[in-house]
């Protein structure tokens, strides 16, 4: 899969995909202040990804269910994120929501993952197994840690 082309007229414009992504985050948004962008949306969103996509988000929505209960699970652009004091902490960005190579594990700056003046905040993930789920869960407890 490769993401859609852009003429040089075009590149600064959003693609049809980016659009729609940010009426749906206006929307989540909307939903969230009412208290209604909730797990439920988060678990029918993972249901509608593709297979792959799909055994990712359920190994993350579980592992973070396990590790960081505390977190509410909610959709932010149409991907499952989880947030504290309403606030995203991390998100799944999957690959078939902008037709990309693959899907990246992402935190946002309320994660407390800093590591001097350069450190990782998205990590690319195309399989959930035992590794992977090891490395997420030291980055979720790093990013829960009290600064």
């Amino acid at each position: 899969m490769s993401a859609p082309k852009r003429s040089a007229k075009d590149a600064g414009a959003l693609t049809g995909t980016e659009q729609r992504a940010v009426k749906q985050a206006a929307a989540e948004a909307r939903r969230t202040a009412g208290g209604k962008n909730t797990e439920h949306d988060v678990l029918a969103a993972i249901a509608a990804m593709d297979e792959s996509d799909r055994a990712i988000a359920e190994g993350l929505h579980t592992l973070v269910k396990r590790v960081a209960p505390d977190l509410t699970p909610r959709t932010w652009y149409g991907f499952p994120a989880y947030a504290k004091d309403g606030k995203v902490v991390l998100f799944f960005q999957f690959a078939g929501k902008f037709r990309t190579r693959y899907g990246h594990i992402g935190f946002q700056d309320t994660a407390h993952l800093d590591d001097g003046t350069l450190w990782p905040t998205a990590y690319a993930i195309t399989s959930w197994n035992q590794a992977n789920e090891h490395a997420i869960e030291g980055l979720i407890r790093r990013a829960l840690r009290p600064r």
